[in-house]
């Protein structure tokens, strides 16, 4: 069932308002890291010695930095780490849009839906983005003592957490939140490997920015799909 939503979602990558988002969603990871990256070179100026030696990037100095080889490869690096808040908020600022692409494609009898107003979806992102990185922190201190299954505990705690969110986001648009989150609990083993499986990907950079819009995509399936077999 996971596959076969996957691959249905990957074989709408063609789709206009799939195209757009992630072209959008693109620009804007981009525009993050960079943003973030900026910023810590502004901090290394201000407070740290002229020049400062990171490893497989070399000394860094002030802003003039920013456009080097070196910063391009920190840059990837920290994508790693930051396209798991910032698949988040995707989530909630192109859910509806990607979510209603594939069921105008695949399920084109739905009645429609009331969309959510833009405060409701950033007080919504904002709470899980919020959960998201306290449980990450918390989860920091366990990475040490993981060794070599650190990354599978990055991809455990991370998926549960993602797919809790993405099924509850998007199932919630067709039978309400409470309905969502009973769905959610009947089928918890495959909506935590459908988030894993969505994780694992978040982890690769250059991959990691198409992940959001396919991660929605194949939630949208999964939720039609538990639906049908009710």
């Amino acid at each position: 069932m996971i596959l076969r939503a996957f691959v249905l979602a990957l074989g709408q990558l063609g789709d206009p308002r799939f195209r757009k988002v992630v072209w959008v969603g693109i620009g804007l990871a981009l525009a993050l890291l960079i943003g973030i990256y900026a910023l810590f070179l502004g901090f290394v100026e201000t407070f740290a010695p002229a020049t400062l030696d990171i490893p497989f990037v070399g000394p860094v100095g002030g802003l003039d930095t920013l456009l080097s080889i070196g910063s391009a490869l920190l840059m990837i690096g920290l994508s790693v780490v930051l396209m798991v808040p910032v698949a988040t908020a995707f989530t909630g600022i192109f859910l509806e849009d990607v979510v209603q692409a594939v069921e105008d494609r695949h399920y084109p009898g739905l009645p429609p839906v009331t969309r959510a107003t833009y405060l409701d979806t950033l007080v919504e992102t904002a709470n899980f983005l919020g959960l998201l990185l306290g449980v990450n922190a918390l989860a920091l201190i366990i990475y040490p003592f993981a060794g070599l299954a650190a990354p599978l505990v990055f991809w455990g705690v991370n998926g549960f957490l993602l797919g809790r969110e993405y099924f509850t986001l998007v199932a919630s648009r067709r039978i309400g939140r409470v309905a969502a989150r009973a769905m959610r609990r009947n089928n918890w083993g495959r909506i935590w490997l459908a988030g894993a499986l969505m994780a694992a990907p978040l982890s690769i950079p250059l991959v990691n920015l198409v992940v959001p819009v396919l991660g929605v995509a194949t939630f949208a399936h999964l939720f039609q799909r538990l639906q049908m077999r009710r």
